[in-house]
């Protein structure tokens, strides 16, 4: 981890260091692409850095299977209704991956960790707060995001 991070910070530094000797109108302001470039760069490291901090804790219900799957977690919803005591006693009841054991408690985890589709709730809806079914390579699943952290 530490590796990747001074890799990011050396290669932030050479850029940095090579757009500053790029041609610089009179008025001594950066203009096309030295503007783009430096700008670019910056939302970049802007945005390494959010989601190198980023972290949530979240449980999930998954159920392997189609049409059947999707509608089984559709009535498991409307009976856990946001309660993580609920959701937690049908994770233990139904899901089909081994967290189910622990209530479907996924632990801490960072963007990236997880699936695409997971990631994207997890990182992007609100907490405490039932979300599903989301169908991705395993199944289809309930995600309840205990905590984040922005």
């Amino acid at each position: 981890m530490m590796t990747l991070l001074r890799s990011f910070i050396l290669t932030l530094l050479l850029v940095v260091s090579v757009t500053s000797f790029a041609p610089q109108p009179l008025n001594g302001r950066l203009t096309g692409t030295s503007t783009a470039c430096a700008m670019g760069l910056l939302e970049d490291a802007k945005g390494f850095f959010k989601n190198f901090s980023r972290r949530a804790t979240a449980s999930h219900i998954l159920v392997k299977g189609g049409a059947e799957a999707e509608h089984k977690l559709e009535d498991l919803k409307v009976e856990i209704d946001n309660s993580p005591i609920k959701f937690a006693a049908a994770a233990a009841e139904y899901s089909e991956c081994p967290s189910g054991r622990e209530g479907g408690n996924l632990g801490d985890f960072g963007p990236g960790a997880m699936v695409k589709e997971f990631d994207k709730i997890v990182f992007n809806e609100p907490v405490g707060v039932v979300h599903g079914p989301i169908k991705t390579q395993f199944g289809y699943h309930l995600i309840y995001i205990n905590e984040r952290t922005d």
